[in-house]
């Protein structure tokens, strides 16, 4: 390189010399200057080669278009796009980012005697319209913000802060407290449309807390200290604090899930003047009125606690529950009340199961969607629903459900709900028209829904 490209130079320079210099013989003196500059210009080559092999030639970049990927920092890793129902968004040094959201629209009715206030016809709602977003930060940190616009009021529902490297996390913030298989399992994958009736019965819902969670192969264990859900934290007289936690066995042998576990619930009130109330809705939200309902009670605290199995061979599952909650009362006898439910149901498409993942039932994923010419995943289920709220000198009834539900998911991400349930109640403070307190119920349901 260095050696053509100070011969074509030296060429140059001789070419661009007055023809009538080079006719002519040289003199000494010519021929010492001559040497001079050639000297001089060899001098200007090696320097500029120097430079050249310091910074290599490249060809200019072309002008950017709107399609091509953003231009990066120099040292920094490249970002990656996945989808999962939405873009989610990762880089090599551990940031993702991904909104997340779902909506279910329902239409149920109800048929009950007359007198019981509850309408007659059809009744559509948006059920859930959850908007949020969550991702991971480097270091072991994780985070979500969701909220549910399908009230009048817009509620927060998960918003918290995770931190954790291995087995063991801790969190901070708005979450469900452990309690119960069917309260744990994402309302996107049970097996009805409403939960069991005790969950609803016993006030289980989103607390603001700080907790821990150990997630091995087989063994999950989850316990925290929470205090009141978001929307009463500014609630002068709510100063509730509770302590909950779950236990669950896990184990996977072969083609077959195993789950068994336990759960506790301690809460003290912390107002000398606070009351609690439990009451179920008959297995559809589209009333607000409770055939079984305890009325407002004085209580200093509650405690409840929990036992839970399951297990999901291929396309078969079975699920139960018994949950017991205790009121401590200022004066008078604690009662204790009584839920719990038993299910089977079973998954019609061939090579399709019921998920499960971290001591919860998971999502149901065709494996052959009708974007790949087949049917979806079809699954039928059967429950039993008991829920006692009699006992000691309170009377709010007894509430018993025999429940079918059909389940059609066509993609991952879609999914219809169908489900009829016969309900007996007995006990009732809602009287029927005729005075009758004993008296039964049909409940029916349909519920379309999206994620991502």
């Amino acid at each position: 390189m260095r050696k053509h490209l100070t011969a074509t130079l030296l060429a140059t320079t001789m070419f661009a010399m007055p023809a009538a210099a080079r006719a002519q013989a040289m003199s000494a003196e010519e021929a010492a200057a001559l040497r001079g500059e050639l000297a001089s210009l060899r001098a200007k080559v090696d320097a500029l080669e120097a430079r050249l092999g310091s910074a290599p030639l490249v060809p200019a970049p072309a002008p950017a278009s709107s399609s091509d990927p953003l231009p990066q920092e120099a040292g920094k890793p490249g970002a990656s796009i996945a989808w999962k129902g939405a873009p989610q968004i990762k880089t090599a040094d551990g940031w993702s980012f991904k909104p997340r959201g779902r909506m279910q629209l329902d239409a149920a009715s109800i048929d009950a005697p007359d007198g019981t206030e509850i309408r007659d016809g059809l009744a559509t709602e948006f059920r859930r319209v959850y908007l949020g977003v969550d991702g991971e930060i480097p270091g072991g940190f994780s985070y979500r913000v969701e909220a549910d616009f399908a009230n009048e009021e817009v509620e927060l529902t998960d918003v918290y802060f995770t931190y954790g490297t291995g087995a063991l996390s801790v969190t901070l913030g708005q979450i469900k407290p452990f309690w119960s298989l069917d309260e744990m399992t994402s309302d996107l994958f049970t097996s009805a449309m409403e939960r069991a009736a005790f969950t609803q019965a016993f006030g289980f819902g989103r607390r603001v807390g700080l907790s821990a969670q150990y997630k091995g192969d087989a063994l999950l264990l989850e316990g925290g200290v929470f205090g009141a859900n978001a929307r009463e934290l500014f609630d002068d007289d709510n100063r509730s604090v509770s302590v909950d936690a779950r236990a669950v066995w896990m184990p996977k042998a072969k083609n077959v899930q195993w789950h068994i576990g336990a759960s506790f619930h301690l809460r003290d009130l912390g107002d000398p003047a606070a009351t609690l109330r439990y009451r179920a809705r008959p297995f559809a939200h589209s009333t607000d009125v409770r055939l079984v309902d305890t009325g407002a009670l004085d209580a200093k605290g509650e405690r409840g606690m929990g036992l839970e199995a399951a297990v999901i061979a291929g396309p078969f599952h079975a699920a139960g529950e018994a949950y017991w909650q205790t009121v401590r009362r200022r004066a008078g006898a604690n009662p204790t009340w009584f839920g719990g439910y038993a299910e089977v149901g079973m998954v019609l498409t061939p090579g399709d199961r019921r998920g499960y993942k971290e001591g919860a039932f998971d999502r149901l994923k065709p494996s052959r969607p009708i974007t790949k010419g087949g049917i979806g995943a079809i699954e039928m289920n059967a429950r039993y629903d008991h829920l006692d709220l009699n006992d000691q000198d309170v009377v709010g009834g007894r509430q018993q459900t025999a429940l079918l539900s059909l389940v059609w998911a066509p993609i991952d991400f879609v999914r219809l709900t169908a489900n009829y349930g016969k309900l007996w109640i007995s006990d009732s403070p809602v009287a029927a028209v005729t005075g009758e307190r004993d008296y039964s119920a049909d409940t029916f349901g349909l519920r379309t829904q999206i994620d991502f």
